[in-house]
C-alpha cells in the first residue's frame, strides 16, 4: 500500500507540475517494487497479501475499465474509421507477435507485447497476463519497456506535424493510433489544438474498446498456455475460457452505454481501477528477479522498438487514405 501511495502521489505531482503524466503510477509501482526487492525478500506472511493484490485486485481493475467506454463513442467514429481501427489494431496484434518471436521471446512474453503495442500499453498487457497465466517477470518486463518508448513517442509524435505537414484531423488520428495511454494522448494532442485532442481521445477510447474482443479472443485460443500452471477441466465451462471480469468488462461497458451507470459514479469507479492496477503492479514488482529481465531486455527493446515503428507506419496509411 505504501508503494502505491507513492506512486500515486508521484503522478499527482507531475499532473500538478507539467499537465500530464509522461511516467504513470503503475510504471512507478513496478519500480518501485523491483527495487525494495532487490535489497528486502518479502517474508512467508507476505506472501498471500502480494498473490492477491496481483491477480484478484488486478481482475477488479480490468472490469472496472469497462466503465470508460460506451457503445455511442465507438459509433461515433464512423464505419470508415472504425473499421480502420480496428484493422490496425488486429495487424499490429500480429506483426508483433511475429517480431517478439522472430528475436526468439517466449510465447507469453510475444502476447504480451503484442497485446500492449497494438492496444492500450500497459492496461492491455496487465489485462492479458492474467488470461495466458503469464509470470511477474514477464509481465514487469514487457510494461517496463514499453513504458519507456511510450514516453518518447508521447514526446517526439509532435515534431511530424511539420514534417509531414498533418492537419489536426490526421494528427489526431495518428496519436489515437499510436499513443498508449488515454493521458498521454492528451499530452501529445494539446500542443496540436481542440480537435486534435478530441479525435485523438475518440481513437484512443475506440482502441481500448478493442481490449475486451482480443483479451477473449486469447483467452480462447492461447487457453493451452495456462496448462502448465492450473490444472483445466476437459470441458471448461465459459468462465474459464473466457475470464469473468472480460464479462463483468462488456457488462459495465453496457451499463454505461445505456445510462445505468450515473455519471457521478464513473469517475470514482475509473479512479478505482486506477488505483487497483498501480497495487497489482507494485505487488508484481515485489515478485521480479531483475536478472530475468536483463538477460532478454535487449531483446524486448527490439521488439517494441520494431513493433512501435510498425505501428506507425500502418497509422500513417490510415491518416493518408482514411482521414480527410
Amino acid at each position: 500500500m505504501l508503494i502505491t501511495l507513492v506512486a500515486v502521489s508521484v503522478q499527482a505531482a507531475e499532473e500538478t507540475t507539467v499537465g500530464h503524466p509522461y511516467v504513470e503510477a503503475i510504471v512507478v509501482a513496478i519500480l518501485l517494487g523491483m527495487a525494495i526487492r532487490t535489497v528486502w525478500e518479502p517474508g512467508r506472511r507476505f506472501h498471500s497479501g502480494i498473490a492477491f493484490s496481483a491477480k484478484q485486485l488486478l481482475e477488479v481493475a480490468v472490469a472496472l475499465l469497462g466503465t470508460s467506454i460506451t457503445f455511442a463513442a465507438v459509433a461515433a467514429s464512423g464505419l470508415a474509421l472504425l473499421g480502420a481501427i480496428v484493422s490496425v489494431v488486429a495487424l499490429t496484434l500480429a506483426a508483433s507477435f511475429a517480431i517478439s518471436r522472430a528475436l526468439g521471446l517466449s510465447v507469453r512474453l510475444s502476447i504480451l507485447i503484442a497485446s500492449g503495442n497494438s492496444i492500450c500499453g500497459n492496461s492491455a498487457i496487465a489485462a492479458v497476463a492474467p488470461v495466458i497465466g503469464a509470470s511477474p517477470d514477464e509481465v514487469v518486463s514487457s510494461i517496463s519497456f514499453t513504458a519507456v518508448l511510450g514516453v518518447v513517442v508521447v514526446l517526439g509524435l509532435p515534431l511530424l506535424i511539420p514534417l509531414l505537414v498533418l492537419s489536426e484531423t490526421q494528427y489526431g488520428i495518428l496519436a489515437g493510433m499510436t499513443v498508449y495511454a488515454v493521458p498521454q494522448v492528451l499530452a501529445a494532442t494539446i500542443p496540436a489544438g481542440l480537435v486534435s485532442t478530441q479525435i485523438g481521445t475518440l481513437v484512443k477510447l475506440v482502441r481500448v474498446m478493442m481490449l475486451g474482443p482480443v483479451v477473449a479472443g486469447i483467452a480462447v485460443f492461447a487457453r493451452g498456455l495456462r496448462s502448465d500452471r492450473s490444472a483445466t477441466p476437459a470441458s471448461p465451462s465459459f468462465f474459464k475460457v473466457v475470464p469473468w471480469f472480460i464479462v463483468m468488462f462488456f457488462v459495465l461497458a453496457g451499463l454505461r452505454s445505456l445510462s445505468l451507470i450515473p455519471n457521478t459514479a464513473v469517475v470514482p469507479l475509473q479512479k478505482t481501477a486506477s488505483v487497483l492496477t498501480v497495487l497489482s503492479m507494485a505487488a508484481l514488482g515485489l515478485g521480479v528477479d531483475v536478472r530475468v529481465i536483463g538477460g532478454v531486455g535487449g531483446k524486448i527493446i527490439a521488439a517494441v522498438t520494431l513493433s512501435l515503428l510498425f505501428l506507425l507506419a500502418i497509422s500513417l496509411c490510415v491518416v493518408r487514405y482514411v482521414a480527410t
